[in-house]
């Protein structure tokens, strides 16, 4: 047997060994892994998947909070939601206040990053300020904003000398609303865009320097481009959880719906449905359609930024 026909019978016998090599690895990291992966499949499946099917099922029944003698009713919860206009307003209410609250908080933590990212003194007390409000629970947010916006003796009012009826005119009582949001929630994304400005290499901005770049082309033509990403991921986020108003607007309006019904949310609907008219299978079909909503817009923003990404390639 010459040379070059023992290495042609050795040379797949070699793949073949590596390739079975491989296959048993991973084999064994899967078995491994498996078991620090099952207890989070345990709760995911219990407390998440398992809610979902049951959800779905007593979307199709008209079930009451009793849980007894629930019957199958087919769409017929899906047909009256999609017909109920209350359904539609507090719909319409979630999208307004999503609205105003997604440009303003993408646009504000990205100027109080910018702030934070530059200044030079006391870097750890500005950080603490702007992400510090984020840490507080949502009750305790909302009653601290339910007091500065009370008539007559909210510190609001008082500082700017005003009388607005911020929680008692409808007319205001979404704003106040976006308002007590924006102080909240903005040190989450305040945070992402801090991270996101210390990763950009610091050569980019010295280069634009030597070119005569001024501070305003090295941030449209540098800083922008290099946070698109992390601006698509800010408003994503904020585009989920806007819709998903309930603990701030319920707290702030006394667990109710707002002066003629101006603040009441699809979530605060839902729960109305559920708990307080013991429709269950109503609430869940309600529940069904949100989900398929929030689905759809995260599917949308994940189709747009492919497009965009292959675009620029």
């Amino acid at each position: 047997m010459t040379t070059t026909s023992a290495e042609s019978v050795i040379a797949p016998a070699r793949a073949k060994s590596a390739v079975v090599s491989t296959t048993v690895r991973r084999k064994q990291g899967f078995q491994h892994g498996g078991w620090f992966v099952a207890p989070f499949l345990v709760l995911f499946a219990l407390f998440v998947i398992w809610p979902l099917l049951r959800g779905v099922y007593l979307s199709f029944t008209d079930a009451n909070i009793s849980g007894d003698g629930a019957s199958f009713v087919g769409l017929d919860n899906y047909r009256d939601a999609l017909n109920d206009q209350a359904m539609w307003d507090a719909l319409g209410h979630s999208a307004y206040f999503t609205l105003l609250v997604v440009p303003c908080i993408t646009l504000l933590a990205f100027l109080l990053a910018m702030l934070a990212h530059h200044i030079e003194r006391a870097k750890w007390l500005w950080r603490l300020c702007f992400f510090a409000p984020f840490l507080l629970p949502s009750t305790v947010a909302a009653n601290m904003w339910q007091w500065l916006f009370t008539q007559g003796i909210g510190l609001f009012n008082h500082t700017f000398g005003i009388e607005t009826p911020w929680l008692t005119d409808k007319s205001y009582a979404m704003l106040a609303i976006v308002i007590t949001t924006l102080w909240w929630t903005v040190g989450f994304s305040f945070l992402l865009y801090l991270a996101a400005l210390q990763g950009i290499p610091g050569h980019l901005y010295e280069a634009a320097k030597l070119d005569g770049a001024n501070a305003w082309h090295r941030m449209v033509h540098i800083t922008l481009p290099m946070l698109r990403h992390i601006t698509g991921l800010v408003v994503a986020l904020q585009i989920l959880a806007s819709l998903q108003l309930f603990d701030q607007a319920v707290v702030m309006m006394d667990f109710g719906p707002g002066p003629e019904l101006s603040t009441r949310s699809f979530v605060q609907y839902t729960l109305e449905q559920g708990f307080t008219s013991y429709r269950v299978g109503y609430a869940s079909a309600m529940s069904i359609i949100f989900f398929v909503i929030i689905a759809a817009v995260a599917l949308g923003r994940m189709v747009l930024l492919r497009n965009r990404e292959e675009g620029t390639r």
